[in-house]
This record gives structure tokens, sequence and C-alpha cells, in this order.
């Protein structure tokens, strides 16, 4: 056997596996708490109001929100809603992550939410590709729209 080159292939092969590993977040890595992606995320509007969010622990801003529904208030929000942008301006944030932030948020501003289950889960994707759909729908439209006035302007 050529071990010089036997010790160069494994110092090759160890590089490349180290490289793999650091493409790719491990699968099984932990999820955020949502009082975790509040404090790192939501806080900067939240605590304030800034553009008319929702102050944190503050139940009568909260109360209208909570009233439409878990569901449909994390849906909405994860996609963007009034000045709030999808994700909460954060594009790595991943949905579970997301909701449990909601459902924290809700929780401590006069609502009864939990950390939502797998069929909470299902009705938020489900809500989310519904309100992006009629958005989509709405963008076509204006495109069209636009397309017309550019025919018709001299």
């Amino acid at each position: 056997m050529n071990t010089p080159l036997f010790a160069s292939l494994a110092i090759a092969l160890t590089g490349l596996l180290a490289q793999a590993a650091h493409a790719e977040p491990a699968p099984s890595a932990a999820l955020k708490s949502g009082k975790q992606v509040y404090n790192e995320t939501c806080f900067a509007c939240h605590d304030s109001g800034v553009a008319q969010a929702p102050r944190f622990r503050n139940k009568a801003d909260w109360a209208p929100l909570i009233e439409e529904g878990q569901g449909i208030l994390t849906a909405h929000a994860w996609v963007g809603v009034r000045a709030m942008p999808a994700k909460g301006g954060k594009p790595e944030l991943r949905l579970t992550e997301f909701a449990r932030a909601v459902a924290y948020m809700a929780s401590q501003s006069g609502g009864d939410w939990k950390d939502p289950d797998a069929r909470m889960m299902k009705k938020i994707r489900h809500e989310a590709e519904e309100r992006l759909e009629k958005s989509i729908k709405e963008m076509q439209a204006m495109k069209k729209e636009l397309h017309r006035l550019n025919e018709t302007d001299d």
C-alpha cells in the first residue's frame, strides 16, 4: 500500500466531508421557541408598535387579531400583511418557528394560544397558500392593466 497516497486521499476525503457538513444545516436542528424568535426578530417592531404593529402584551392591540384565529392570523402574517413584511422580514425563519412566535405574542397579549400542533400547522399552510393565490391573481390583474395602458399611451 502506498502510504503517502493513502494519507493524501484520507486528507482530501476529510476535507470534502467537512465541506459537506457545513453546506447544509442538520435536518434535526432544534427549532427556536416563540420567545426566542420574538426576542431575536419580532421585538424590533412589536415592542414599540412601529408602523402600527400590535404592541407586545397590549391586549387592546391584539384583541381584533386574536379574534381572527390562530391559523388565519399566522398565515396572513407569514406571507406579509399590512406593513409587516413576509416572514417578519427574516427570510430564513422557518414557518414553525414563526408560528410559535405568533402564538407566544398572542398568548402574552390576551389570547389562549399554544405552540401549533400538526393540525394547526396544516391549517396555517393551507391559509397561507390561499392568501398567496389571491395576491398572485391581484398582481396578474395589475400587470394586465399596465399592458393595456401601455398599448393606449402615445
